[in-house]
């Protein structure tokens, strides 16, 4: 039991008892803990006592004196973030030199630089320098030629900076870097009309080139085919020669050339498939069945006798 007693009152004591003192010397203004990115302002009847703007452990009665006490009590402290913050302002309507409606997107950073400026300056600096950066970026790239607009962004985002940055710092909220990240066409018609042209554009470089590509394989066919007729040409004027000069050769020889038209007359015979009936010598009898036996003769009709 005496464990069990002494585990509840550790718990009381660690989880509740030691908060809620801590809590309380805070509340009388014994010393506060700045966190990392943070600024504590301290104003006690409409004066500003101290800005604690490094990280770390305070105490109050050294920054404050005596108004430590009843400064979270009849004052106020305003804890602000000093971190880098973001904001991207979408189309932003522009026109450029030859009148074509335009929309900039432009991204920008911007951090505290004066606490005391931005809480008293200014009611919403934060919206003020929105609104600077959006007057700015119309004011400053409007009218500028097409072309600039579309291609030489870091230029514009130079301007916009160099117009916004005197202004801003006099609210205590400075101003980063500046980045148009996009330009383009607000009116549909106009974006229509492009893509129209760029697809028709597509179109005649596309059939240009296939009528480029057919005509040079049109020139590349004709000039192998000239060259190949050519070329038979000159076989087909050169074979009678050779073939004269074989048999003017072989002319010589009696013997060589009844054998080479008997050979020729052969193969003329065979590739003429031809159906070829040898009969021996001295057989008028056997030549005359054979006619008379033939396909070609069956068919024939007869003849009327002479007379």
């Amino acid at each position: 039991m005496s464990f069990i007693y002494a585990a509840i009152v550790t718990f009381l004591a660690f989880f509740i008892l030691v908060p809620m003192f801590f809590g309380l010397i805070r509340a009388f203004g014994i010393y506060t803990i700045v966190e990392e990115g943070r600024c504590h302002v301290y104003v006690l009847f409409g004066k500003v006592l101290a800005v604690l703007d490094e990280p770390g452990i305070y105490f109050l009665w050294l920054k404050l004196g005596l108004a430590a006490p009843i400064v979270n009590w009849l004052g106020k402290c305003h804890v602000l973030d000093l971190r880098l913050d973001q904001t991207y302002l979408r189309s932003q309507p522009v026109n450029s030199e030859e009148g074509a409606p335009m929309g900039i997107g432009i991204w920008y950073e911007m951090f505290i630089s004066d606490p005391v400026s931005y809480l008293f300056k200014n009611a919403d600096p934060r919206g003020s320098l929105s609104a600077n950066v959006s007057s700015a970026t119309v004011r400053s790239l409007s009218n500028l030629p097409l072309g600039d607009m579309l291609v030489d962004r870091h230029k514009m985002s130079l301007t916009v900076r160099t117009e916004v940055s005197p202004k801003s710092n006099e609210w205590g909220y400075k101003l980063g870097s500046v980045y148009i990240r996009k330009v383009h066409f607000r009116d549909i018609g106009m974006i229509k009309q492009i893509e129209f042209k760029v697809v028709n554009r597509l179109r005649q470089v596309t059939s240009a080139i296939k009528q480029d590509g057919a005509n040079q394989v049109s020139i590349i066919t004709s000039t192998a085919e000239r060259q190949a007729a050519i070329e038979f040409a000159k076989a087909a004027a050169m074979r009678p020669r050779i073939v004269g000069e074989a048999l003017q050769k072989i002319s010589t020889d009696r013997e060589i050339l009844d054998a080479m038209f008997e050979i020729l007359e052969m193969q003329s015979m065979i590739e003429g498939q031809a159906r070829v009936t040898f009969v021996p010598p001295r057989s008028e009898l056997l030549a005359q069945l054979l006619v008379a036996d033939s396909p070609q003769a069956a068919t024939k009709p007869p003849q009327p006798p002479k007379k």
